[in-house]
């Protein structure tokens, strides 16, 4: 038998030839190198993806910036050119969505390491403080090992990434704009409609989330390894954080149905704020009790802003303006504003922000879903109930609610202003200013109606009105 023919020379031949193919294709790929980690695209236009926890490591290692913009989701709306103009810079918007904190240090810490960056605008979000994401992370990407690259190496969706790029190459296109990489303002619908919708929803749905919030220590230990860090570690590197503008509905969400989170949210604020002061080389920015909040037409869901309000944040850090700019002083003062206006928060009829202070008997009590219609305030009717201590019945089929308390029963129909007393063998024919309304699955009542059948003192007070503020 032929000696090249063995089955043992077969196999030799067949490792080198997978080997040299192998190498073949690793080098293919880092000399066209679609994501441009090792350098930038020569001789075709890169098509930049939206996949922001891949693309973004080559953005950091090949591109010119000095300044880069950290965060989630919420600081993907930023224009760099307006980044720019208020920091005094050339910027890279490096946002990953739905990132956490590990996954902003290891994106800042590789742009950190080119030596190019001397200003970090990072939106400090406490989403990021929590739980990992459930995305797959490309950590050889950041790790600047080239041997542990082989994903990146033989990885088909690169070549797909490059056959856009050879297409948009073919077709003449210029190369991308930065200035709305990431950017979703334009894809999205914003208003108050879609606010109240996932107020709604939310009201209902988050009530067992606080059963998995972290604790105060595991998220001050994120904050140290993830973000003080760096700051520490980069002392000639201007830091610049800020707390995102969630609307004020997505705190008052936090303050009834999650407490636990709403608490530790506010503790984070000020704790992380003084962890900051101690270094020259850091700011912080406050905007979460902000007029902006209580502008719902901003907002496509509870928490996202629109572009607009990114806008207003940057201006507001280029000039330093004093009203946004923590100090030991603010941070205890917008801390009682947040909670204040998280506490007394709700929606009137046309969808718009009202602060009411509930009193009952000379004392202020909170109901976690509650809606304004005029002058009337709605609240849920177990919580009406529990606040009369009365027990209460509700017929599905009838869409009929029974408040029932000693010999004294109240009978209310969903959308109708005619009610039933029953007291003392007797039957009243009540009508009602404000009909009971079924709103997200949850029955409401009204409560200064209610609260005089069964005899209890409640006093409303308009505290402020919020729809009518602006920047």
């Amino acid at each position: 038998m032929n000696k090249w023919s063995s089955p043992r020379t077969f196999v030799i031949r067949f490792i080198l030839y997978t080997l040299c193919f192998a190498i073949g294709v690793a080098g293919l790929t880092a000399i066209l190198d679609p994501w441009q980690i090792y350098h930038r695209a020569y001789g075709y236009t890169p098509y930049l993806s939206n996949e922001q926890r891949y693309q973004n490591p080559g953005l950091a290692l090949s591109y010119d910036y000095d300044t880069i913009i950290i965060g989630t989701s919420m600081t993907e709306n930023f224009l760099p050119s307006e980044v720019d103009q208020a920091l005094g810079g050339k910027t890279m918007k490096l946002s990953i969505r739905g990132s956490t904190s590990d996954e902003h240090y290891k994106m800042a810490k590789l742009a950190l390491s080119t030596g190019k960056v001397k200003k970090v605008l990072w939106g400090l979000d406490y989403f990021s403080l929590k739980t990992g994401t459930e995305e797959d992370f490309p950590d050889y990407l950041y790790d600047q090992r080239w041997w542990n690259d082989y994903p990146y190496w033989f990885n088909y969706s690169v070549y797909q990434q490059f056959a856009k790029s050879l297409w948009r190459t073919w077709q003449g296109a210029q190369d991308q704009d930065m200035e709305y990489l990431y950017n979703w303002n334009d894809d999205v619908v914003f208003g108050k409609e879609q606010v109240a919708n996932a107020y709604a929803k939310a009201s209902s749905e988050e009530a067992y989330f606080s059963l998995n919030e972290e604790s105060i220590d595991v998220l001050q230990q994120r904050f140290r390894t993830d973000i003080l860090s760096l700051v520490k570690e980069y002392p000639d590197v201007e830091f610049i954080f800020y707390y995102p503008p969630y609307s004020i509905l997505r705190q008052s969400v936090w303050y009834y149905s999650n407490p636990t989170r709403f608490e530790n949210q506010l503790e984070m604020r000020s704790w992380m704020y003084e962890q900051l002061s101690n270094h020259e080389n850091a700011r912080v920015y406050d905007f979460q009790a902000s007029d902006w909040t209580h502008q719902l037409d901003l907002y496509k869901d509870l928490s996202h802003h629109n572009q607009k309000v990114n806008s207003w944040i940057i201006q507001a850090i280029g000039r330093k303006d004093a009203n946004y700019l923590m100090t030991s002083a603010h941070a205890k003062e917008w801390n009682a504003k947040l909670e204040g206006d998280a506490r007394t928060a709700l929606l009137d009829q046309d969808l718009h922000i009202q602060h009411v202070d509930v009193q009952v008997n000379g004392e202020s009590v909170t109901f976690a879903n509650k809606v304004l219609r005029d002058d009337e305030i709605l609240v849920s009717v177990k919580e009406a109930a529990a606040l009369l201590k009365a027990d209460v019945e509700w017929n599905a089929s009838t869409r009929t609610m029974m408040i029932r308390k000693g010999s004294t029963e109240l009978e209310l129909v969903i959308g109708k202003t005619e009610g039933t007393l029953r007291q003392n063998q007797e039957e009243t024919l009540l009508r009602l200013a404000d009909k009971p309304e079924l709103i997200g699955g949850i029955s409401y009542v009204p409560l200064s109606f209610v609260s005089h059948i069964f005899h209890v003192d409640v006093v409303q007070v308009n505290v402020i009105s919020a729809s009518s503020k602006s920047n």
